[in-house]
């Protein structure tokens, strides 16, 4: 009896053992993530090493709008890649060259210096909006592309670093009248120095609000020219990875990022938790918490039938603080868990004099490749 005791609780822990084995490589192989990404250049090191894309595992290639030809997607596609396009909505600095009354204004009214060298432009401008979004039908039209990736969708701030630098904007005559006519809100005849206070302050709630809706009417536009142009294509956007409640707000109170308002329009958010270059350099499990924040805040769960998707972006190049190579494999660990169910590098031109990293990270996409 005692043996037979034994023996049935032996293969009861023999089960037990063989369940857990099984559920960690379930686990393991990451079945949810459909997207094993690289974002920042093309791939041709791969190619030259005689190397394919299914080599490393890697089934999607972001590309800057500026970079695609139709010859690099077409080689792409045919090595089973999907091919998204990278477009830079607020940051296009030459602009002002010949269009300078298109710089944000500061508290002061006077033009407000680029933070740390970013250089954003005012979002009212109406010559400048026209100019992004010919820009942004262009490409659809001339590449057949699989979804593009607004970029840089954010206010006048240089917030990509351990320590951001984002100061009020923008109070020029065209927002402070946009926003006095889309608020019927009525504005005293002062200084913009003095009315710059009254928005921050009596008024802040609404002019928070209304620059955040001006930012999400951008992103309305972008995702009509989309459906008429290439139908069907995902619309994705890279953005600030804090919560709501990190630096008091700021990413509505000052970069003007409504997530829920844009989630009318857009069908992948791509948070940039960048935790060597943003403060966390020792604390990859930052990066899964900051997407659990998202998924919960949106409602997004990672279920195959959910329309909106989290395919973060997740640092592995050296960018200021350096990324070990031993840290790769923990930063993608961190980077593909629910409600992920996409994942992607930065940066593909970095990583060139860092090939162990490629090699780590190509080892760990094939492991979690279905």
């Amino acid at each position: 009896m005692i043996l037979l005791k034994f023996t049935l609780l032996l293969f009861v822990v023999i089960g037990l053992c063989a369940m857990v084995g099984s559920s960690g490589a379930a686990d393991n192989k990451r079945q949810h993530i459909t997207i094993r990404g690289i974002y920042g250049g093309m791939s041709t090191e791969l190619f030259e090493r005689g190397k394919t894309l299914k080599d490393y595992g890697i089934n999607a290639v972001f590309i800057g709008s500026g970079g695609l030809t139709a010859e690099r997607v077409a080689l792409l596609k045919r090595q089973g890649a999907k091919v998204f396009a990278e477009f830079n909505t607020m940051h296009e600095a030459g602009y002002l060259k010949e269009h300078p009354d298109a710089a944000p204004i500061g508290v002061d009214g006077k033009v407000c210096p680029p933070p740390n060298g970013w250089q954003g432009i005012c979002p009212t401008h109406p010559g400048y909006r026209k100019y992004r979004m010919d820009a942004f039908r262009a490409v659809l039209q001339n590449f057949e592309i699989d979804g593009i990736w607004l970029d840089y969708h954010h206010s006048h701030a240089s917030w990509e670093q351990a320590v951001p630098n984002m100061p009020d904007t923008c109070f020029c005559n065209r927002c402070l009248q946009q926003f006095a006519r889309d608020t019927n809100t009525t504005l005293p005849n002062k200084p913009t120095a003095e009315l710059s206070q009254l928005l921050l302050g009596e008024h802040k709630d609404r002019w928070v609000q209304w620059r955040c809706d001006v930012f999400t009417d951008w992103v309305r536009e972008f995702r009509a020219i989309l459906d008429a142009t290439r139908p069907g294509a995902l619309l994705g956007t890279f953005h600030c990875p804090w919560s709501d409640t990190d630096y008091d707000g700021a990413l509505k109170n000052k970069l003007a990022i409504d997530l829920k308002a844009q989630a009318k329009y857009v069908d992948v958010f791509s948070p940039m938790p960048y935790h060597a270059r943003f403060g966390h350099p020792t604390d990859p499990a930052w990066i899964s918490r900051q997407t659990a924040w998202l998924g919960k805040y949106l409602g997004i769960e990672g279920k195959p039938s959910e329309r909106h998707k989290i395919w973060p972006i997740v640092q592995i190049a050296d960018w200021g603080e350096p990324v070990p190579v031993s840290q790769v494999r923990e930063v993608l660990d961190h980077g593909t868990r629910l409600p992920a169910t996409g994942v992607m590098i930065f940066r593909w031109g970095a990583l060139r004099e860092q090939w162990a990293k490629v090699e780590e990270m190509g080892k760990f996409y094939q492991e979690i490749a279905l």
